[in-house]
């Protein structure tokens, strides 16, 4: 989908793109303006129920895996090492939410990589199919003394559409779907605490998150990592990883590293 955004954004900002402009001026003189504007909105009512009942059924099926691992396995618990606890989140592009938990105070390293799904050694290219049940996803690596898991949790669904089902933003897919992940039961009641919060607001079952227990991370490839750092210019992070960074950075000042860019 990212591939696809820096196609679908030249085409969309090309305003020289005659042959579409022909097309659409050619429809116009055969069904006339009126009956134009109906198709146009016939149409697009259509594609919004379509999508609506796609989510619907997506979310439907998420829930239920989600319900069968918490009912199957036990959540790995990953120690602390060198005064550093590790949390997991997935929520769209990984080189979104690196970013994002790289400018909060207390996150040493955010590391790009796959989780939540069946197969061993997940790849880009492999997860992208959406047959191995894992999603692009991020290890935190955090001093809880100076941030806790709690606020690493507002943090996450204060960076995200809370109610996007399988994706975030253009970003569209099961590879792409918003999981948090608890090694714990500490962790599991944080977490459905925040939910139950959320869901006051918007209505019950409303966050598409699923909760899972940890089980492994899979690091992603080189290439994936500091992704912004080496390709600055890269239209992908120009119009999509920018400003959702700067939206979640304006949410929450009062987390944000001095140096935060």
């Amino acid at each position: 989908m990212k591939a696809f955004f820096v196609i679908f954004s030249e085409r969309v900002t090309n305003k020289t793109d005659q042959p579409k402009t022909n097309l659409i001026k050619k429809a116009t003189r055969t069904y006339g303006q009126k009956n134009m504007k109906n198709i146009i909105t016939i149409a697009f009512v259509s594609l919004l129920l379509t999508m609506q009942a796609s989510c619907q059924s997506s979310n439907e099926s998420n829930n239920k895996a989600e319900t069968q691992a918490q009912n199957t396995q036990t959540p790995v618990e990953v120690p602390t090492e060198n005064g550093l606890e590790k949390a997991y989140f997935a929520s769209g592009c990984f080189w979104c939410v690196e970013a994002i938990y790289e400018s909060v105070e207390g996150v040493k390293e955010s590391i790009s990589g796959y989780s939540g799904g069946h197969t061993e050694n997940p790849t880009y290219e492999s997860s992208n199919t959406g047959n191995t049940g894992h999603a692009e996803a991020v290890e935190v690596l955090y001093d809880p003394n100076v941030v806790s898991f709690k606020q690493l949790v507002d943090v996450y669904f204060g960076s995200q559409n809370v109610t996007q089902v399988n994706g975030q933003g253009p970003d569209r897919g099961s590879q792409y779907r918003s999981i948090i992940f608890y090694q714990n039961d500490t962790q599991k009641k944080i977490i459905e605490n925040k939910i139950a919060e959320l869901e006051k607001e918007l209505g019950a079952g409303k966050v598409a998150a699923q909760v899972l227990p940890f089980q492994k991370f899979w690091v992603a490839e080189a290439y994936h990592q500091n992704y912004e750092r080496n390709n600055p210019n890269n239209p992908y992070i120009q119009n999509v990883y920018i400003p959702r960074l700067k939206r979640f950075q304006k949410k929450f000042p009062e987390l944000l590293k001095e140096d935060a860019h």
